[in-house]
């Protein structure tokens, strides 16, 4: 059981009260029950339909019933935020029972539909949820990232220093294998991060088996560097009083050297087990043999097991002592399946409790058989009384959820000027035009980017707006009369937020901020910009983001083959397919500056609507032509996913569906096909994603409410003769809208890009990859003679 390096010391805090150390360790119990009643009745008790295992994890619950009893009942103030242990879910479900909160239907329907999730979920769990967690990782960095949106809305007057709360992550400690941990660490140095707690219940196991000896002696290494306190919990007060005894440094000794797995093996076969090993293994200090002679098997069993985060001393005194800002890593030792009879066994992460084993915990605690959900049942009435006025006290019981937050009003968003222009190139126009007309919008505007902040067109409103930091970041290349055309200066007034090419970063940032308004009570509008391909590298945290219901917009630009001379590991191709799957996320892909105009003030709207979400704008460098419109007719359809560029006026056999960049090719290519066919129409596509959700909502009204609702693109297809087929083109897979056929049987010939992009000029590359006027009007003209 190998030591960490000596950790940063807390100063000494006053002794917890015996009526409130008692209070917290019956909490300690209660919780400890809770969940693991909730989890059986899940897997045992509860009618199984389907026969599958619900699951659950009672161990890994039980490893942090003390601190999640400590810290929800001790230490959280009125303003603090958790995102806890996935596996941990349970424990947060029965803090909200005992709080009164949380219903014992939810707990009695646990992983059943409707019940309590299996991992706290701010959208599906009806109890207080902070933060999302389930993909393990993402829990915890998003609440650095939320403090850092704290600071910012500190700096702007939109929350008071005095509102500031600690952002804490409870985390187990197989999630300090995740990358994204260590990016999150190193941004929040750059950004002089405070106001965080990552409480590690390091139970040494994780799902397969227990984890390396060596690790965590490099984590106070790491975690020191980057200016963080780290305190290491590794004895409760039993083992540190029975140390000071006579024999008792050898114990402490040989604990330090015990590797990890052959401490939980001897922790899981019990007294007998550890008393054979400590005899053998000091059979030459005499003092101590005497000190463990001493000990029964269950005193034995009690004293090696009782690890600092099992101590409600302990946990409660190191977080008296950090009681300011500065960062803090609590590395508490604990056992997976601490006080059940899995504990410590290594198969034991999925493991549950046999009929036999919740009755014999059930009645060590003094349950009475029918009163298992009962609160505080097991308790005498006066010792009920007492607990249950200790918990309605608790800093928690008072604490409110989410805050309801104002909308920011939306103004008219103008059209850039320019008779030719690329979407990324309006996108940086409309701004900057934003950013110098200070609107309660613009105000509320926090941009981010990894490192491609100048190259995706946000460098104007930088210039504007600047950076935001803590500090004064002086422009040195400007100071030194450097001539450039970006301002590189940062301060607290600053709304942009310069990060590290990292996407993960992005997304939990962007996420983080898309929370503003139910964690911190004020709305704001955040803007993300990334090179399309790379959105891959962060669709975990994308997805984390939408799951929470956190709302923003991200630009991503360049994209696809439009990109020409960067070659195919910056070409996108499927982000328009990985926007259609994921929800809470609607992809629009603007060809024109009146468009992208018309979006991102329906966008800005969107983000804040009760039925909202986030955006997605695919913007293109391609200059084009832009057009001139007759009337503003168009502008629903391009909101709802696609409008007629040209309106069918003719049965013809044939139409053409573009998107985005390709608009020029089709416009050409319907040219050419016009003059021997009259009437041809020509449907430009904005949002795929919108059309098929659209379309799939109105597919499922029928059976689920018997309601005959017509979804815009059956409006739109119904243009065309059954007969009709579409050439559909854009610059992404041809997938993207080749489900159009599907909507009212039209044959289809889709050309897009399927295949890695390579470097070359636009001629060569649509000429390549199928995607010139050439290349449409052959498939159409392979529609007319019945080829597919």
């Amino acid at each position: 059981m190998p030591r960490t390096i000596a950790p940063s010391a807390p100063t000494a805090p006053q002794p917890l009260a015996r009526d409130r150390l008692a209070q917290l360790e019956a909490l300690d119990q209660r919780l400890l029950w809770l969940s693991a009643w909730t989890i059986h009745n899940a897997n045992h008790l509860r009618e199984s339909v389907d026969g599958i295992k619900v699951g659950g994890h009672q161990a890994s619950c039980a490893s942090m019933t003390a601190i999640m009893a400590a810290l929800y009942f001790h230490a959280l103030g009125p303003n603090d935020r958790v995102a806890v242990k996935p596996h941990a879910g349970p424990l947060l479900h029965a803090i909200h029972y005992l709080l009164g909160k949380q219903g014992v239907e939810a707990l009695r329907q646990f992983r059943g539909f409707g019940g309590a999730q299996s991992y706290p979920s701010r959208t599906k769990d009806a109890i207080p949820v902070d933060f999302s967690t389930g993909s393990v990782g993402l829990g915890v960095a998003i609440t650095a990232f939320a403090s850092l949106v704290q600071d910012w809305m500190i700096a702007h007057g939109l929350l008071g220093h005095e509102e500031a709360g600690r952002m804490i992550a409870l985390m187990g400690d197989a999630e300090l294998d995740e990358g994204n941990i260590y990016e999150c660490l190193i941004e929040g140095y750059k950004h002089d991060l405070r106001n965080c707690w990552w409480i590690v219940d390091y139970n040494r196991q994780s799902l397969d088996a227990t984890t390396a000896d060596r690790m965590f002696r490099r984590f106070d290494d790491i975690f020191e560097t980057c200016g963080w306190r780290v305190v290491t919990l590794k004895h409760g007060k039993l083992q540190r009083e029975t140390f000071a005894r006579p024999g008792g440094q050898a114990i402490a000794d040989w604990i330090e050297t015990c590797p990890n797995a052959d401490y939980a093996a001897l922790t899981y076969k019990g007294g007998a087990a550890w008393r054979e090993r400590l005899v053998a293994d000091l059979a030459d200090h005499p003092e101590t043999l005497r000190l463990i002679a001493a000990h029964d098997d269950g005193a034995l069993q009690q004293l090696m097991t009782t690890l600092g985060g099992h101590c409600i001393e302990t946990l409660t005194a190191a977080f008296d002592a950090a009681q300011d800002e500065r960062n803090t890593l609590f590395i508490a030792y604990t056992i997976k399946g601490h006080g059940l009879p899995l504990a410590g066994h290594k198969d034991n992460h999925a493991g549950l409790m046999t009929p036999g084993q919740i009755e014999g915990l059930r009645e060590s605690l003094g349950i009475a058989p029918g009163e298992e959900w009962e609160p505080w049942a097991g308790l005498g009435d006066n010792a009920a009384a007492e607990l249950r006025a200790f918990v309605a006290a608790s800093t928690i019981a008072a604490k409110a959820g989410d805050h309801a937050a104002e909308r920011v009003p939306v103004p008219a968003i103008p059209v850039p000027e320019g008779a030719a222009q690329s979407t990324q190139g309006a996108f940086g126009k409309i701004l900057f035009e934003l950013a110098k007309g200070r609107s309660p919008l613009a105000d509320r505007i926090l941009t981010t980017s990894p490192d491609v902040t100048v190259s995706t067109n946000l460098g104007a409103f930088v210039n504007s707006r600047g950076l935001f930091r803590r500090q004064d970041l002086p422009d040195v290349f400007r100071q030194l009369n450097v001539p450039s055309p970006q301002k590189w200066q940062g301060n607290p007034a600053g709304q942009h937020v310069e990060l590290g090419i990292a996407e993960h970063n992005l997304f939990l940032m962007l996420a983080a901020a898309g929370l503003a308004g139910p964690l911190f009570g004020e709305r704001l509008i955040p803007i993300g910009t990334v090179y399309d391909p790379f959105i891959a590298r962060g669709l975990d945290a994308l997805n984390y983001g939408c799951y929470q219901d956190a709302r923003f917009l991200l630009v991503a630009t360049p994209s696809g083959l439009t990109l020409g001379g960067e070659g195919g590991a910056h070409q996108s191709i499927n982000p328009p397919l990985i926007a259609m799957g994921q929800p809470g996320l609607t992809h629009y892909e603007p060809a024109t500056a009146d468009e992208l105009a018309l979006l991102m003030e329906h966008a800005f709207r969107h983000l804040q609507a009760p039925d909202g979400g986030s955006i997605y704008l695919r913007l293109s460098t391609r200059t084009i032509d832009q057009p001139a419109r007759a009337d503003e007719g168009w502008k629903q359809g391009a909101i709802d996913g696609a409008y007629w560029r040209i309106a069918p006026t003719a049965d013809q056999p044939v139409a053409i569906v573009a998107m985005g960049a390709m608009m020029p090719e089709a416009l050409a290519a319907h040219a050419m096909l016009a003059e021997d066919m009259p009437g041809l129409g020509l449907l430009q596509v904005t949002s795929p994603g919108k059309l098929h959700r659209d379309w799939s909502d109105a597919r499922a009204a029928i059976w689920k409410r018997g309601a005959h609702a017509t979804s815009p693109v059956e409006t739109l297809l119904a243009a065309l003769p059954p007969s009709a087929g579409l050439v559909t083109v854009c610059d992404a897979s041809p997938a993207s809208l080749s489900w159009l056929g599907g909507v009212r049987g039209h044959r289809v010939n889709p050309l897009g890009t399927d295949r890695f992009g390579q470097t070359g000029s636009l001629p060569d590359l649509y000429g390549e990859y199928r995607l010139d006027a050439e290349a449409i009007v052959e498939a159409a003209a392979g529609l007319i003679a019945g080829a597919r």
